[in-house]
C-alpha cells in the first residue's frame, strides 16, 4: 500500500505539467512519455524463457494501459482544465472494481450504486461549467482513458504473478508495447521543426512526465497493484485527485470553486467508500 501512496504524491503535479505541454499534441507528448519510460526499464527487460504469446499479451496490456490511455488523456486537455481532468479520473476505481468483478464473476450491484453516487458528486463539482463548449467531449475522452487504465491494471494484476518474474523485468515490455502504439500514431503528425523548437522548460517537463510520472510512477503503481486487494487498489486510484486539484490551484494558480469542490468531494468520498466495500474482498 505504501507504493501506491508514493505514486499518488508523484502524480499530484503531473496534471498541471501535462497541461503546459498538451499544446504540442497528444500523439507527440504520448509518444515521448512512453518512449522515455521504455528506455528507463529496457536494461531490466528479461524475455528469456517467456512464451511468445505471453510476450505479446504483456505488450498489448501496455499498449492499452499506457499507450491508448495517454492518447485519450492528453487529448482531453484541449477541452478541460487540469483540475477537471484530475476530477474526471474519479471513475477509474469504479471501473477497476467493475472489471475485476466481471472477470471474477462476482456481484456488481453495489458498484453500480457507487457509480451513481460518483456521478452525482462529479456533477456537483462541474455543474456551473456544463454549458462550456467541449466539456462533454473532454469528459468522454477521460472516461475512455479511465477504462483503458483500469482494464490494464486488472489484466496485469491477473497475469503478472503467473510469470514468476519481478515487476522490473515486465515493465519494459509493457512500455515497449505502449511506445510502439503511440509512435505509430504520432509518426504522421510529428513536425520536426516544432520538435527542434522545444523550449528548455518544455523539454524538462517532458522528461519529468516520461521518466518520473510514467516510468517510475507506473512501475511502483503496478507493483503495488500486485500486492493489494481490488478495493484498496480502487481507492488509491483516486487519492491523486485531491492532491492534483490542490496542486492545480496552489501551484499552477488555476481558478477553483473550493466550496463546491469540497461538497462534491464529500459525495465522491462516499462513493469511494461504497466502492471499497464492494471491491475489498481478496
Amino acid at each position: 500500500m505504501s507504493l501506491l501512496l508514493i505514486v499518488s504524491v508523484l502524480w499530484a503535479l503531473s496534471f498541471g505539467l501535462t497541461a503546459q505541454v498538451s499544446g504540442l499534441g497528444a500523439p507527440f507528448v504520448t509518444a515521448v512519455r512512453t518512449l522515455l519510460a521504455a528506455l528507463v526499464f529496457l536494461p531490466f527487460l528479461n524475455l528469456k524463457g517467456m512464451a511468445p504469446k505471453r510476450v505479446a499479451a504483456f505488450a498489448a496490456i501496455g499498449a492499452l494501459q499506457f499507450g491508448l490511455m495517454y492518447l485519450l488523456y492528453i487529448a482531453s486537455f484541449r477541452w478541460l482544465r487540469a483540475s477537471e481532468v484530475a476530477l474526471f479520473t474519479i471513475f477509474t476505481p469504479l471501473f477497476v472494481t467493475l472489471l475485476g468483478d466481471l472477470l471474477e464473476r462476482r456481484s456488481t450491484g453495489r458498484v453500480r450504486l457507487a457509480v451513481a453516487v460518483a456521478v452525482l458528486g462529479t456533477g456537483i463539482c462541474v455543474w456551473p461549467g456544463l454549458e462550456r463548449t467541449g466539456l462533454l467531449c473532454g469528459f468522454l475522452l477521460m472516461q475512455g482513458a479511465n477504462l483503458c487504465f483500469a482494464l490494464g491494471q486488472v489484466l496485469y494484476r491477473r497475469e503478472a504473478p503467473a510469470t514468476g518474474r519481478p515487476d522490473r523485468e515486465l515493465m519494459g515490455l509493457l512500455y515497449l508495447g505502449a511506445a510502439a502504439l503511440t509512435m505509430a500514431v504520432a509518426a504522421p503528425w510529428i513536425q520536426w521543426h516544432q520538435v527542434a523548437a522545444l523550449s528548455l522548460r518544455q523539454g524538462a517537463v517532458l522528461v519529468y512526465l516520461g521518466v518520473v510520472a510514467s516510468g517510475l510512477g507506473f512501475f511502483l503503481f503496478n507493483a503495488g497493484a500486485r500486492r493489494t486487494d481490488l478495493g484498496t487498489l480502487a481507492i488509491f486510484n483516486n487519492l491523486k485527485i485531491p492532491l492534483a486539484i490542490l496542486a492545480s490551484g496552489l501551484v499552477f494558480r488555476e481558478a477553483i470553486d473550493w466550496p463546491r469542490l469540497a461538497l462534491g468531494g464529500v459525495v465522491i468520498g462516499f462513493a469511494l467508500a461504497l466502492n471499497g466495500f464492494s471491491g475489498g474482498r481478496p
